[in-house]
Parts: C-alpha cells; sequence; structure tokens
C-alpha cells in the first residue's frame, strides 16, 4: 500500500503533493452501480473478457470470490478512471469504507503508435472507432501488432486502505466493477492504458489525414509529396479490404422509422453576441430549411421503387435562392438577400418563386430564357396548338419564338423545352406564371385567362 494521500470527498484521491497529476480530459467519474441481478456479471465481449483476464491472472481466488459478493451486492461506490489506474470507495460488510485503487500499466507511446497504426490500416477498425464503437476484434489485432490491451499475469497492482498485501475484497470487487463499466462504454479500458476517447479519436483522424497525404502523424503541412513519398501516398481505401472488413462489424440495425413531422431547427436567441457578419435569425432559416429538405429526402429514399428513379440534377447557386426563398418564406430583408443571389432585382423575386412552386427548376427556366424551337420542336408545337381547340374556339395568338401571346397582349403560352405549355398573364407590366405547366395547351390557356380571383 502507498503512503501520503491526501484524504477529499472522494476519499484519498491525491498524491502526498496535494496536486492532482491527471490531463484535462483523462478522467472518468462513473455513478456507484445498483446490486447486480441474475446470475451472469457482466453482459457484453469487453466486460466477460476483462472477467476472464482478471480471474485467469488472479493469485488468490478466495479474495475474488468475496470481491465478486461485495460487487454485486452494491458495496462500491463511484469509480474513477484516469489513465493507469481505477479509484473507489468499497464498503465493507460493517459498513466501513476503504479507499481502494488498482493500478495497471499504461501503453508507452510506441505501443500507442503501433495500436493507431494497426487500427489505420484496416478498414473496419477505422471505421468502428471514429463511430465510438470497439469491435472485439480489436484485441487479437492489437496483441498482433505488440499491444496487450487485457490485463495480463501482475499487470493490476491493488492498492487498499485495509493494507492488504495482495487483491483483498474491496480491490477485487473493484474489479469486478469495471467489468460492468466496460459492458456500459468499452473505451474504458483504453483510458485505463492511458487515452482518453477524444485524444484517441483526435490521433487517430490525425493519422488518417497522414495517411492520405503520404505525411508522418507529425509532420506540418506541405505541398504535395514528391519522390520516393510520392510513391507512398494512399488514396482512400481499396474497396477489396473494405468488403473484408465487413465480417469484423456487428450487423447493421434495422433503418429507424420515418419521424411524422420535420425535426425543430435549434434556437440561437442567446445573449451571446453573434460573430460580426453572421445573422442568428438567417442561420435558423436555414436550419429550418434543412431539417424540413432531409425529411422529405429521407420519405423519398423509403419509398417504393426510390433506387429506380433518376438522380435529380443539382441545383445551382442561382436556382436553389430562389427555392429558399420559395420553401422558407423569409423575412423582407433575407428575401432581399436572396433576390440578389438569384440574379434578379428584388421585384423580380416574386415571379421566380411563382415558377419554383408551379414546376421547380423546369418551370424557373421557362421564366428565365426565351428560345427558338428547332423545325421538329416547332412542327410539334404547331400541331399540339392545332388539336387543342375546335376552330371557332381558338384564340388569336401571335407567335415569336418559343411564346405566343394574346392578340390584347395579355395572357401568354411558353413552349418549354421539356415540350409542355407554360400558362403566362401579364400583371402590372410583367408576365407573371399562372398555373402548372400541361402537355395540352387548352387546359394551360385556361389558366392563363382566368381572373385573379377565380
Amino acid at each position: 500500500m502507498s503512503d501520503g494521500y491526501e484524504s477529499d470527498a472522494f476519499g484519498d484521491r491525491y498524491d502526498g503533493d496535494g496536486q492532482d497529476d491527471t490531463a484535462p480530459g483523462q478522467e472518468r467519474t462513473f455513478a456507484a452501480l445498483p446490486a447486480a441481478q441474475g446470475r451472469g456479471f457482466a453482459d457484453s465481449w469487453w466486460g466477460r473478457a476483462w472477467l476472464k483476464a482478471l480471474e485467469d491472472t488472479a493469485l488468490d481466488g478466495q479474495q475474488l470470490k468475496k470481491g465478486r459478493r461485495f460487487a454485486r451486492e452494491g458495496r462500491v461506490g463511484a469509480v474513477s478512471v484516469r489513465p493507469g489506474r481505477i479509484t473507489a470507495v468499497v464498503r465493507d460488510r460493517d459498513e466501513s469504507g476503504f479507499r481502494s485503487d488498482v493500478l495497471l500499466q499504461e501503453l508507452t507511446e510506441e505501443e500507442w503508435d503501433r495500436f493507431l497504426d494497426m487500427a489505420v490500416d484496416r478498414a473496419g477498425h477505422i471505421a468502428a472507432l471514429l463511430d465510438r464503437e470497439m469491435p472485439p476484434h480489436l484485441v487479437e489485432d492489437a496483441a498482433a501488432a505488440g499491444v496487450d490491451l487485457l490485463p495480463g499475469i501482475g499487470d493490476l497492482d491493488p492498492e487498499c486502505a485495509c493494507e492488504a498485501w495482495d487483491h483483498c475484497p474491496h480491490t477485487a470487487a473493484l474489479c469486478y466493477q469495471v467489468a460492468r463499466l466496460l459492458d456500459q462504454d468499452p473505451f474504458v479500458l483504453l483510458l485505463m492504458r492511458g487515452r482518453g476517447e477524444r485524444r484517441l479519436l483526435d490521433e487517430l483522424q490525425v493519422r488518417i489525414a497522414a495517411r492520405a497525404t503520404g505525411r508522418a502523424p507529425s509532420d506540418g503541412p506541405a505541398d504535395e509529396p514528391v519522390g520516393e513519398t510520392a510513391d507512398r501516398v494512399v488514396r482512400g481505401v481499396p474497396a477489396a479490404e473494405a468488403f473484408a472488413a465487413a465480417g469484423i462489424l456487428p450487423p447493421l440495425p434495422p433503418a429507424p422509422a420515418l419521424p411524422d413531422e420535420p425535426g425543430p431547427a435549434p434556437s440561437l436567441d442567446t445573449e451571446t453576441d453573434p460573430e460580426p457578419g453572421v445573422d442568428p435569425t438567417a442561420l435558423e432559416m436555414l436550419a429550418r430549411d434543412a431539417a424540413v429538405r432531409a425529411h422529405r429526402m429521407l420519405a423519398e429514399a423509403l419509398a417504393p421503387g426510390h433506387g429506380q428513379q433518376p438522380v435529380p440534377e443539382a441545383l445551382t447557386p442561382e436556382q436553389d435562392a430562389v427555392r429558399l426563398a420559395a420553401d422558407a418564406r423569409p423575412e423582407p430583408w433575407i428575401a432581399n438577400r436572396l433576390a440578389t443571389g438569384s440574379g434578379r432585382q428584388r421585384a423580380g423575386l416574386p415571379a421566380a418563386v411563382l415558377s419554383w412552386q408551379y414546376g421547380g427548376a423546369a418551370a424557373l427556366a421557362v421564366l428565365d430564357e426565351e428560345w427558338t424551337p428547332d423545325a421538329a420542336a416547332l412542327a410539334r408545337a404547331r400541331t399540339r396548338l392545332a388539336g387543342a381547340w375546335e376552330d371557332d374556339e381558338a384564340p388569336r395568338l401571335r407567335a415569336e419564338r418559343n411564346r405566343w401571346t394574346s392578340a390584347d397582349g395579355t395572357a401568354q403560352l411558353r413552349y418549354g423545352r421539356d415540350g409542355r405549355w407554360y400558362p403566362y398573364r401579364k400583371e402590372s407590366g410583367r408576365w407573371t406564371p399562372a398555373g402548372p405547366a400541361d402537355e395540352d395547351p387548352a387546359a394551360v390557356w385556361a389558366d392563363a385567362v382566368a381572373p385573379d380571383d377565380a
């Protein structure tokens, strides 16, 4: 047992100099767990593997049995986990408490380098760790790289206020409690070995980025690699390796059900002033729009036959500005910015919004474009017009390029590149979309000449 501890509320947490040597973010404290029910003490692979390593390497099996009873009875208090040490206060049968520590040798820097290099070399481990999962095969692959994650003989060094020379029921109970913590979070084992989850993931991502550019993880920014280094540049993960890694990962869970509605957008109305040039109201609008679009895209993806549908073309920034104005219904000052982003004056945005609402990008193109149909397209358009009405019912239209305008200049048919007709009506001196497109020019013309209150 070590002397020279100063007691605090946790029970002798600090070394004799009164300083806590643990780096920020490198210590986690887990609340006391209730008594364990049932025959098994650990449920997960990691918890059972820890218990097997503990029981296979213990020198005194009787002390382990007593410790298991203590842990099962809920006599272990809050557990502090930090690199190289786990600590808890364990209550005896007479309710007296003993600070118990178990020391586990931290991995050396060289061993951590080998572990991280091994993880980067295997696509399955990268995916699992970045998703904050610890696949069981990690132990075998780490051992093959010369790194033992689970404790071996002599690796667990007990220290207890009861002054036992080896494992006592208190330190044994603490070790059994760790198995239950590993059920909750296997990253506890890596923290005991010297790396917290955040630091581990940060170092892993540094190595992934360095591997992609052919640089050592410790190198700073560099230009494109040349010479021998250029030959070792890795551009992603080979497909065969990624496919082979599927066997070491757990099966994917079933797809979640579609929510009834989009999730709420966060409120950015805080007391903290935003950065210069950042408007919280605009950001909230973008967040709401993103949630609505994500919900719609998920609904489409879950619909039958979605895989056979063509991939829609990406919108240009100008088109997306109109879409956002149509879908989000922004405040006037935001609409002014969207009008500029769409390449229009503020007065021209309402017609663009109507076009989008009637027919998306195709209708917006009809609003903006005036084009001359080739001979074949013009022949098809004239045939459609000729067959749309009886001779005495056909309106008098003046043709110019892809537009047919009424004699009084108040209504118009526009022929789109998609072979459909789009109705327009002149309002306040501007041509304004009057309805959705249709292959029948007569149906579209009815929208063009309908009164505003129809």
